[in-house]
């Protein structure tokens, strides 16, 4: 693309765009500039509110890929890139996932987590190369994470994802037409304009606001609905340490009605297994009848209770 083709889409770019409501606040007091930055942020759930439609849908793909065996890959740069890996890196210790289930990948590998890697997104190549390095197949997921619905490195990524026969979702924060225009077709496409930023084209500000929001939308949903949840309580956690271990007893005691001493006994005894504890608690049953129930249940502990014949 010619450098002035490519300027003209930058500068067209919704997020690029001057924020009339912020014009002085290099002028205003501390607490104007926040209420400023503040007012500017409420807008984005509301935003997020019209796409709901398409956000479900990728929870639906994301769910369906899960139950085969597939998983979901995050591609990004920069900050869209960080939030990826973020939202990848808290899966293990909520849902006590594999670190494999949900993966994220950013543009100039993982020194670009910590020190910008200028110019690492700019090739699309190296999207389509880090796709065949995560050796992504037909049963993931790849979502591409860009602001501008435009990075290079994203679009590689997508492209070669859909090469391989996987389903892709964009996450950007520009409309639709906009992401289309500059090149980015996928399965689904949450798209979230919301609008010039408080700082011009400082796009980790409303634009990671919206991506962070999303992201945490689309695992913690598509977690509830493989079973890794009672209700709204987490059951599926790894008591890595004594912080979750405590949280652990504290979560057996709160759904079984039981004292300490017993939560602590069953959750040793099960290897620290949430699931099976509560099983073998509320249906008086082993720990080989719980764990037969949880398989034939695929995990989920709600619909396992009901396999269980009344004594």
């Amino acid at each position: 693309m010619e450098r002035q083709e490519l300027f003209k889409k930058l500068s067209a770019l919704e997020t690029e765009q001057i924020n009339p409501n912020t014009l002085d606040i290099d002028i205003t007091s501390i607490e104007e500039t926040i209420r400023l930055i503040n007012n500017e942020d409420k807008k984005v759930a509301f935003e997020i509110e019209k796409i709901i439609p398409e956000i479900a849908l990728a929870v639906e793909t994301i769910k369906n890929a899960f139950e085969v065996g597939g998983r979901l890959l995050y591609f990004g740069a920069g900050t869209s890139g960080r939030l990826g890996i973020l939202d990848a890196a808290e899966c293990p210790p909520t849902f006590g996932t594999s670190s494999e289930m949900v993966v994220g990948v950013i543009a100039g590998g993982k020194e670009a987590v910590f020190v910008a890697q200028e110019g690492a997104e700019d090739k699309p190549e190296n999207g389509a190369t880090d796709v065949e390095k995560y050796n992504v197949c037909e049963k993931d997921v790849v979502c591409g994470i860009a602001a501008s619905g435009r990075t290079p490195y994203v679009i590689g990524a997508l492209k070669k994802a859909k090469e391989i026969g996987c389903k892709t979702i964009l996450i950007s924060t520009v409309s639709k037409e906009t992401a289309i225009d500059n090149g980015t077709i996928t399965d689904i496409m949450i798209c979230v304009p919301v609008g010039p930023e408080v700082i011009a084209g400082s796009t980790r500000m409303k634009s990671g606001t919206a991506q962070k929001m999303i992201l945490n939308i689309l695992t913690t949903a598509s977690m509830v609905h493989i079973g890794k949840t009672y209700g709204n309580i987490m059951i599926d956690l790894k008591p890595t340490n004594i912080k979750l271990q405590e949280r652990a007893k504290r979560i057996v005691m709160k759904l079984t009605g039981v004292e300490y001493n017993i939560a602590e006994k069953y959750l040793i005894s099960t290897n620290w297994s949430i699931k099976h504890s509560l099983l073998m608690i509320l249906g008086n049953i082993s720990y080989e009848e719980a764990e037969s129930l949880l398989k034939s249940s695929n995990g989920k502990v709600r619909l396992a209770l009901g396999k269980i014949p009344q004594k």
